[in-house]
């Protein structure tokens, strides 16, 4: 069994312990996404849309504003803070504390405001089933600070291994990014040729976001801290989903096909309880990989880099 550091541990992160704060944080990174949408420009994919996994929780990343000055919106998951830090000098603070959503709403807006970066947003979730406008709910209003900052921790785990397996890959591949819509981890690789027209059907999300985020060939993994897994699942997908894709075998024990998702999955704990978490993990993106790019016929030889293989030019 390799020894672990207590840097390189993967916490427990069980859904039912933090379902409802999950919920909670979920919308909170959505009203800060919207943020960063409406005044960032349009990237291919929504890539001007996720939060990134910092040192201390989860970053806008630096965003233009178009009358003011830029700006940074940043989690501190240790100390359970929101901070918007402005090229001008400017900083507020919002305490991350059990909170209506409807409030943290007004008075995030507010902050935006006084800092000279105030931001009309369409105040709506989405990828949620019955949302209910920010200004408007009070049902979520959990933030357990303990859950928030293992949850940040696991992240910090996933980004580093999800980023060994970005590297194997020279095509053009995503970031490993936070998509808000559904709180998922995520980097997608791209074969390079376009995709049909993906069919929508997202809550909340006009056939435009599917469009642009489906516009080209994909095989995408990620984490999600849902079920079926009882600390969520790693999962896999392909897009178009190309023929015998979702029959591959060879694949870890305990990954499997789940029909109402359309993807593989390998639950979290699984990983976390294994004498090599970082090895299963890479094996399960790898395997799931090379399944949708030798279904759908990738010319994997231009495409990726042997592990260790030194950079080419």
């Amino acid at each position: 069994m390799n020894e672990r550091t207590p840097a390189q541990q993967w916490p427990t992160i069980r859904v039912a312990d933090w379902a409802d704060t999950r919920d909670t944080l979920q919308l909170y990174t959505q009203v800060i996404g919207k943020v960063r949408m409406a005044n960032a420009p349009l990237a291919n994919h929504w890539w001007n849309v996720p939060l990134y996994v910092t040192a201390r929780g989860l970053t806008t990343s630096l965003v233009p504003h178009p009358s003011g000055p830029s700006f940074q919106v940043d989690l501190d998951l240790v100390d359970h803070r929101l901070d918007v830090l402005t090229t001008d000098g400017g900083r507020g603070t919002l305490p991350l504390v059990p909170r209506a959503v409807a409030d943290f709403y007004a008075e995030f807006m507010r902050l935006l405001d006084e800092l000279g970066v105030g931001t009309p947003i369409w105040p709506v979730p989405v990828e949620i089933p019955g949302a209910v406008p920010f200004a408007d709910d009070r049902q979520h209003a959990s933030y357990d600070p303990d859950a928030v900052h293992r949850f940040w921790q696991a992240m910090v785990q996933m980004t580093r291994v999800f980023t060994v397996f970005r590297d194997r890959f020279v095509g053009k591949s995503s970031p490993v990014h936070l998509f808000w819509g559904a709180l998922d981890l995520a980097t997608t690789r791209f074969s390079g040729r376009t995709a049909p027209d993906h069919p929508g059907g997202a809550p909340n999300c006009g056939p435009h976001v599917m469009l642009e985020a489906y516009s080209h060939e994909v095989s995408s993994c990620g984490y999600w801290p849902g079920p079926p897994g009882e600390e969520g699942v790693f999962y896999s997908y392909a897009y178009p989903e190309p023929p015998g894709f979702r029959e591959a075998t060879g694949l870890p024990g305990g990954a499997r096909w789940v029909d109402e998702l359309s993807e593989f999955v390998l639950p979290y704990e699984l990983v976390r309880t294994a004498p090599d978490p970082d090895a299963l993990l890479l094996d399960f993106l790898q395997r799931t990989y090379e399944a949708a790019a030798d279904a759908a016929h990738w010319d994997r030889a231009s495409l990726e880099r042997d592990a260790g293989a030194p950079p080419r030019g």
